[in-house]
């Protein structure tokens, strides 16, 4: 059986404490929603590390952090917390991340933060990280998975149609600067190479480990009132962080 971890007020309850306490009792640890607005602060080597990205059970050698489908992936920070992980002796090599996670685009981080400004004092709060613009892009079909950075032809294709919407909200909207496919393309399909070995088929994979009777832990993120069906809306997350979403 997998085991949820979940917060049940508005997050910040301690889920990453928790996680890094419980983690290495477990053979797998996979993140099943949210992306890099929620932070579990763990302690390695007597150093504190802030997880944005990664699982928490990427500490423990013999747990498989795994980040879900869910979940949508910011490359950047990513490639940062494993090159900070690596620095402090903690290996990453195990880590598998979903290929239908949802990438986060430049445009998403700018959207974000215009959009809070333009709210005023009815802002929602956000982290500004692009969270938000990246799920509405996913739930608008016009958004990018991590695996279309595997083929730079489908990357540049979708990417085209993907900025052929936003650019005008950009420069109509928010009188914000508008981005290029060569742009984006020249930033990120450099980071494809890195981040390949980690792409897997990650519902595929949970199935397997949970019919050969491996220990699952899903690490929630944000909580229950965060939860954009069941919180306190409009002030929530923009995914499903309650139990049931994973």
């Amino acid at each position: 059986a997998a085991d949820v971890l979940v917060g049940t007020q508005w997050g910040d309850e301690g889920k990453g404490k928790d996680t890094d306490l419980i983690s290495g009792d477990y053979d797998v640890v996979c993140r099943y929603a949210g992306g890099a607005n929620a932070g579990h602060t763990v302690i390695a080597n007597g150093k504190k590390l802030a997880l944005h990205q990664v699982p928490s059970g990427v500490m423990y050698p013999n747990t498989v952090p795994v980040i879900g489908n869910g979940c949508i992936v910011d490359p950047t920070i990513l490639l940062e917390e494993i090159d900070m992980l690596t620095a402090q002796g903690i290996s990453s090599d195990d880590l598998k991340i979903s290929g239908n996670a949802h990438i986060v685009m430049p445009y998403h981080k700018d959207l974000d933060g215009a959009h809070e400004k333009k709210l005023g004092k009815n802002l929602i709060g956000t982290t500004k990280r692009g969270v938000g613009p990246t799920y509405m892009d996913k739930m608008n079909r016009t958004g990018l998975r991590i695996q279309d950075m595997l083929d730079e032809k489908i990357f540049r294709q979708k990417l085209e149609a993907a900025i052929a919407y936003t650019n005008p909200i950009l420069e109509k909207v928010y009188e914000l600067p508008t981005y290029s496919v060569d742009q984006i393309c020249e930033t990120y399909l450099p980071m494809a190479a890195r981040i390949r070995p980690y792409i897997v088929e990650s519902s595929m994979y949970l199935n397997e480990q949970l019919e050969q009777g491996h220990s699952v832990l899903f690490e929630g993120a944000q909580a229950t009132m965060l939860d954009i069906d069941h919180g306190t809306y409009p002030f929530v997350t923009s995914s499903n962080c309650t139990a049931g979403g994973a």
